[in-house]
């Protein structure tokens, strides 16, 4: 059997993969590629996800690709545009062409003799193939796109209701009029409320814990103000900037002075509220940005709450009931629709099986590197985005270093590279450090992070711009092997 080969093998066709193939385009335009997508659509998240209101949870002047200007009115936009922004990327570089749509890769096999990966595809009705490549990029996101994450609730097999996952949102749901509860703090949870409210008789957020949240503005007047004067991408670009100087400002912020930060975010949501909600169920245990905070545009959620429609609930669940879920406390609440928004199931490469010269490589216990590689890995990157900033940002300038890093094996003439780790030299940290549940649950299946350069990652635009775009490739930890 023929195998079909490429010097680079894209996994995923979201936001992610069709920005890793813009960047091939037009930086190594001498390379051929493919991307590979198990689904038959692209757009990754933003295509997969379908509740009322979906949206992005950062502004899109730094969601947005560093070489496409996003020029929607919202900044703070919605899935559909999302999602249409990405496709009018995919046309306007001319990568439409690459994607093949119901490929499922199963397994990839690092073959040292060969000096490529072989990679195992699964198609519709059970069909079989072999790819091969030279360098092969995952840009699957971190989630399990074939379930989220439901813990079992007991007694949820006598609510005679319906129970709906957001992941998986029935098109023909019909909520009019329904006492809806979402279970759930995170940003799943403040979107449906606000989406969902005026057709609802009520909705209620019923959370376990309270979560950092924000209001921040659905429009970005400095963009408006800047494109009379100026070409878009020169009003895009200025920005970009100033959002990502401001995220990362308050972010180190938040760090070094979590106090002042916490009662600067609880001070901003008591002025939102107006009294309309006990405080108690907007103030987190914890200090800003151990978990992510959760941002809403135009206050749609305070206004929400302040005009009576919606309601926050702050108790454990003892079970489900044919009419609702009884609360530890002893309060009932009735639903007659129970939206399960308790998070994603962490999902590194959509669950491929990955092995050098046929032994498994085991990511649990090896090293990311630079946020790009893996320790001994040959030929394999990925694009992870940031947790505490927008995804995109670190997606841009890591699609670059990898083709940066093409390049040079090509001025080097070679067909190898890996980064080499020297566990003696090295401390392992968790690969996020963040104290979200879906984070915790899936801490096992991560790898880690190391103590120190370039083993570290250090979730910071600045450094990240300045190691992955600026300062040079060879290092002394990537080693460069098999000369041609």
């Amino acid at each position: 059997m023929s195998i079909e080969h490429f010097d680079v093998l894209i996994l995923g066709a979201g936001l992610s993969g069709i920005g890793a193939a813009c960047h091939l385009n037009k930086r190594c335009p001498d390379k051929s590629y493919v991307i590979l997508e198990s689904r038959h659509a692209l757009g990754g998240t933003w295509d997969l996800f379908r509740y009322p209101g979906i949206r992005s949870d950062s502004d899109m002047y730094t969601l947005g690709y560093e070489f496409k200007p996003w020029t929607g009115r919202k900044a703070i936009a919605d899935g559909p545009s999302i999602r249409e922004y990405i496709q009018e990327a995919a046309v306007e570089n001319d990568v439409v062409k690459h994607i093949r749509y119901g490929h499922k890769v199963t397994k990839a096999n690092w073959v040292t003799a060969q000096s490529r990966w072989v990679v195992d595809v699964e198609l519709e009705g059970g069909k079989q193939l072999q790819m091969s490549c030279r360098f092969l990029i995952g840009c699957t996101g971190y989630y399990n796109y074939e379930q989220g994450y439901k813990p079992e609730f007991k007694g949820e097999e006598e609510f005679r209701g319906k129970v709906i996952h957001p992941q998986f949102w029935p098109e023909d749901l019909d909520y009019k009029g329904k006492k809806v509860v979402v279970i759930g703090s995170g940003a799943t949870a403040v979107t449906l409320l606000p989406a969902m409210a005026a057709d609802v008789e009520h909705i209620t957020m019923l959370q376990r814990s309270p979560t950092y949240i924000a209001a921040v503005p659905q429009e970005d007047k400095s963009f408006k103000t800047l494109s009379r004067y100026l070409p878009v991408k020169a009003a895009y670009r200025i920005v970009r900037a100033k959002n990502v100087a401001f995220q990362l400002g308050f972010y180190q912020f938040s760090r070094s002075k979590p106090k002042a930060v916490r009662r600067l975010l609880l001070t901003h949501v008591k002025q939102k509220l107006g009294g309309a909600s006990d405080m108690r169920h907007f103030t987190p245990s914890y200090n800003p940005w151990d978990q992510r905070l959760c941002a809403v545009p135009g206050s749609d959620l305070f206004r929400t709450i302040r005009k009576g429609k919606a309601s926050v609930v702050t108790d454990h669940i003892e079970r489900f009931t044919p009419t609702g879920i009884q609360l530890k406390s002893g309060q009932q609440l009735d639903a007659d629709i129970i939206v399960t928004a308790t998070g994603l199931d962490l999902k590194l490469f959509g669950g491929i099986e990955v092995s050098i010269d046929s032994r498994p490589y085991k990511f649990p216990q090896n090293f990311n590197y630079k946020g790009v590689m893996f320790s001994d890995l040959p030929n394999f990157a990925m694009i992870f985005g940031y947790t505490n900033a927008s995804w995109t940002l670190k997606a841009d300038i890591t699609s670059e270093y990898i083709c940066r890093l093409i390049k040079l094996m090509d001025k080097k003439r070679v067909r190898q590279c890996a980064p080499i780790l020297d566990r003696n030299k090295v401390h392992k940290a968790p690969f996020l450090d963040m104290t979200s549940g879906y984070v915790q649950r899936a801490l096992e299946r991560l790898p880690n992070q190391g103590s120190s350069y370039p083993w570290k990652l250090y979730q910071n635009y600045a450094m990240d711009y300045a190691m992955l775009r600026v300062g040079p490739i060879e290092d002394g930890f990537l080693q460069f092997s098999n000369h041609y």
